[in-house]
């Protein structure tokens, strides 16, 4: 039996475990939870993960973890042919794809969410602030980039935190285009190129198509 991997396919954390298990060559059994019809708040789910949020992972001998940033290092530990996406020995590199992923968790993808959220559920415009916001970190976003000129978000060298920045960047360019900065632009059309990148188009297309008519709707 194959790991299970329970989530959305528009949700950018649950498109980073599967870029992820790509690039590591895994299959996953994807189990679709339909945050829209609070899949997610159903007993059998919360006892998996009392957070109620994807993804989850779950391996045959009933091991769950929950946090796209986790589960991929977990993946990479237990799968990868090498550490290459996320070492274990190179200290130094994994603390810089640590403050990677840490930024994405606690930055890039919740001030995403502080605008997608309320737009989604309660159709709730961004405000000006929260818009300029994720401006600002899009903005530190390129200068790493700038600063990094590996063309990599952490590091000379693809890693897992590459996997959370592509889906979430992404992502953001609903709200604020990612046309403006010139280095996030090089960054996604370099990770389009890759192979695993075919695991970020349709969930990203679903996400496009969720958003689209409320943003047309703006005032």
């Amino acid at each position: 039996m194959l790991t299970k991997l329970y989530g959305i396919l528009p949700s950018p954390p649950v498109r980073s475990v599967l870029l992820c298990a790509s690039a590591l060559d895994i299959k996953l059994d994807f189990i679709n939870i339909n945050l829209l019809e609070g899949e997610h708040m159903k007993q059998d789910f919360l006892k998996k993960n009392p957070q109620h949020t994807v993804p989850v992972l779950e391996e045959n001998d009933g091991f769950i973890v929950s946090d796209s940033h986790a589960i991929m290092a977990y993946l990479v530990s237990k799968y990868g042919k090498d550490d290459s996406l996320y070492p274990a020995k190179d200290l130094k590199r994994r603390a810089i794809i640590d403050q990677r992923l840490h930024f994405d968790s606690s930055t890039l993808f919740t001030r995403a969410v502080l605008i997608s959220k309320p737009l989604l559920f309660e159709n709730i415009y961004p405000s000006k602030e929260r818009l300029d916001a994720l401006d600002e970190t899009l903005n530190i976003v390129d200068q790493i980039l700038a600063t990094n000129n590996s063309g990599y978000i952490a590091g000379d060298q693809l890693s897992i935190a590459d996997f959370s920045f592509i889906t979430s960047l992404t992502a953001s360019n609903l709200f604020v285009p990612y046309s403006k900065f010139p280095n996030i632009k090089a960054y996604i059309d370099k990770m389009e190129k890759m192979p695993f990148y075919k695991e970020n188009v349709e969930g990203l297309s679903l996400l496009h198509e969720l958003f689209r008519p409320k943003l047309k709707n703006n005032p």
